[in-house]
């Protein structure tokens, strides 16, 4: 375990702001609303999923090196047992994430008014198109966490992987959950990004909801993967 450092809370803060501000910004500008005369609005969530790859595959790419590159408290709780990281630092690389989300969906709505208003700045949302309410929402989040620390796992932290392709997996892993879970959850799949946004817009679609999908959802999906990976492989 390395000792993180200053630099490292810092990398964590500016990485999760301008994570959480793209995704956002993205969200605001191409997802509307239903309205009385287009009541089925297209969402081009390809689009929004290229972003997520995109943008993660850059902050990983420049910052990795630096903090190791969470941007998210679920990962950290899975490097947290995993021994990557101690247990100290991983609690300021909680707050510097929480932190940086909030700096991200405020720039959002700095910069987006009308467009972010009405997409409540990217705040992710259990959707009515998703059957079984919570439980399955929680269900999305978690499997989708899930999946993005499997490859976070495998190609960064496996010291026999080829981490020259981890940004990409890792942003790809993200992106294809993103085009998969967004219409059901909004794929938050990272309780620092689902936090930033709703705090910003207020819309939280119930403490009890908001805290079983997106914070305890993805903590436990990473969790999950980090126990299976290292004891099958």
């Amino acid at each position: 375990m390395q000792d993180r450092g200053p630099a490292a809370y810092l990398a964590e803060f500016i990485g999760t702001l301008l994570l959480v501000f793209f995704i956002c910004a993205v969200v605001s500008l191409y997802v509307v609303q239903p309205s009385a005369t287009n009541p089925n609005p297209f969402i081009d969530f390809s689009v929004i999923g290229l972003v997520h790859v995109l943008v993660l595959f850059v902050l990983i790419q420049t910052l990795a090196v630096v903090s190791g590159a969470h941007f998210n408290p679920a990962v950290t709780a899975a490097m947290t047992a995993l021994r990557q990281i101690k247990p100290v630092d991983a609690g300021i690389y909680i707050l510097a994430q929480l932190a940086g989300a909030l700096a991200g969906a405020l720039l959002v709505k700095a910069i987006l008014v009308d467009e972010g208003e009405r997409a409540d700045y990217g705040a992710t949302m259990v959707q009515d198109a998703l059957s079984g309410g919570t439980l399955a929402g929680m269900v999305v989040e978690g499997l989708g966490t899930f999946f993005l620390l499997w490859a976070i796992i495998g190609v960064a932290v496996n010291p026999r992987a080829t981490k020259e392709w981890a940004a990409l997996a890792i942003g790809g892993a993200l992106g294809m959950a993103v085009m998969v879970f967004a219409p059901l959850t909004g794929a938050g799949f990272n309780p620092a990004r689902a936090f930033g946004p709703a705090l910003v817009s207020g819309e939280w679609g119930g403490a009890d909801v908001f805290l079983l999908v997106y914070v305890v959802a993805p903590v436990v999906g990473a969790l999950v993967a980090a126990f299976l990976y290292f004891q099958i492989f």
